[in-house]
């Protein structure tokens, strides 16, 4: 079993060594996890590919072996953290719940919220200018994202930091009996919030209105979910609170990660500073150079898998390493190095196959208007601290996140 210290500072702080001497090791490792149990991590980014789209490593947590259990990371439902959902499901269950969001979180709706972003974006760069210093999550890459989701949703706005702490509980590890608890009143509270909205969207709904024109996205759920009972009131339930979370946790962590990429590579933001059409091209490189997931959720084997040599066994749970794969320089060369100039190789930060991150235009969206918008506003931008003052939050139970506390900058 490869050695990996998952849960030291050092490895919170920079995984990237780590992750590159496991891939000049090999493709596939067998390593002791986060949970500190057994676990096969990919970190070469052909096979990494490959094992996102290999229907022989499921998603559905039916297949979760018994430390996950035990570890409360799956209910006897086969619920994880967010519930029933899309991302811990595959065909034709999968199928199914993907079809109906996809008809009511449609491109259109997102590129309506252009002006709404831009607006907000604004109004907080507004706040900020009004000091000297700000600590960047705080002042705009957590409530950008967070206020975009809970407007599309209809979510209230003054919620938003109650959706904020749920969140943080429901992604602490379980390790204590004070963890479980943690975990276990996140959800309920959380649940019964969310609940109560459904019930409040399906008794105001228009069905005679077509999802994409629905007033919100909630609304517009209960318009495609009643549809010939295509979704069940738990899987309603999951697709929102998924929607929730991954809809402001990842994106906060591409505006800190990028940001902080940039402020310590002064060549590449003073390039992007001066040939601002780089900007669609650089968050690309920015995702793949530090992007906001470090690993994508569990998958599972369900029968011996054979991946770049290494026979994975029936029952695994398997990590696939984004992170270490988009710094793969056999297949990305120099990609250690930050390059905003770089043509676009096909990054992971958003995943691949079935299961690729529907919410990724959004992500990007609202990546491109605060970053262009802050590099407009304050050209003299400039870190407010050494690097190695920063600190990493842990990415729950399994790693999944990667993202800042904190963020100082000088205006």
């Amino acid at each position: 079993m490869t050695q990996v210290d998952f849960a030291s500072q050092e490895f919170l702080t920079n995984p990237y060594p780590s992750y590159a001497r496991l891939r000049e090791a090999g493709p596939v490792h067998r390593v002791q996890g986060p949970m500190g149990v057994e676990i096969w991590l990919v970190t070469r980014y052909e096979e990494a590919r490959a094992a996102l789209a290999d229907d022989r490593l499921a998603k559905s947590l039916a297949h979760a072996p018994q430390w996950m259990r035990d570890q409360q990371l799956v209910s006897g439902e086969d619920e994880g953290v967010a519930g029933r959902n899309m991302l811990d499901t595959d065909p034709p269950d999968h199928t199914r719940m993907r079809r109906l969001v996809a008809k009511a979180f449609t491109r259109r709706r997102i590129d309506r919220l252009r002006p709404r972003i831009e607006q907000i974006t604004g109004e907080l760069l507004d706040g900020m200018a009004r000091q000297r210093e700000v600590d960047l999550i705080a002042a705009l890459a957590f409530p950008l994202p967070i206020t975009v989701i809970c407007e599309l949703l209809g979510v209230r706005l003054e919620d938003r930091d109650d959706f904020r702490e749920w969140t943080r509980m429901m992604l602490t590890a379980p390790l204590t009996e004070e963890g479980a608890a943690q975990r276990e009143r996140a959800r309920r509270i959380r649940e019964q919030y969310l609940a109560t909205l459904i019930a409040r969207a399906r008794a105001r709904v228009d069905r005679a209105i077509d999802p994409d024109d629905q007033p919100d996205l909630i609304s517009a759920l209960v318009v495609a979910a009643d549809e010939r009972d295509q979704l069940s009131e738990r899987e309603l339930l999951g697709m929102v609170q998924l929607l929730l979370i991954a809809g402001h946790e990842t994106t906060v962590n591409l505006i800190g990660n990028g940001m902080l990429a940039l402020l310590t590579h002064p060549d590449q933001l003073r390039l992007l500073r001066d040939e601002p059409d780089l900007l669609a091209g650089a968050i690309e490189e920015l995702l793949r150079y530090d992007g906001p997931v470090e690993r994508a959720t569990p998958h599972f084997a369900t029968e011996d898998v054979e991946l770049g040599g290494v026979t994975i066994p029936k029952g695994s749970a398997v990590l696939v390493g984004l992170a270490a794969a988009d710094r793969d320089p056999a297949h990305t060369p120099g990609a250690e190095e930050l390059d905003i100039t770089r043509a676009d190789r096909g990054h992971l930060a958003f995943g691949h196959g079935i299961h690729y991150c529907l919410g990724a235009p959004l992500a990007r969206l609202e990546g491109q208007v605060a970053i262009g918008g802050l590099l407009r506003r304050f050209p003299e931008l400039a870190l407010g601290c050494a690097p190695e003052e920063l600190r990493w939050r842990p990415g729950g139970p399994v790693g999944i996140l990667r993202g800042l506390e904190a963020l100082p900058v000088r205006l």
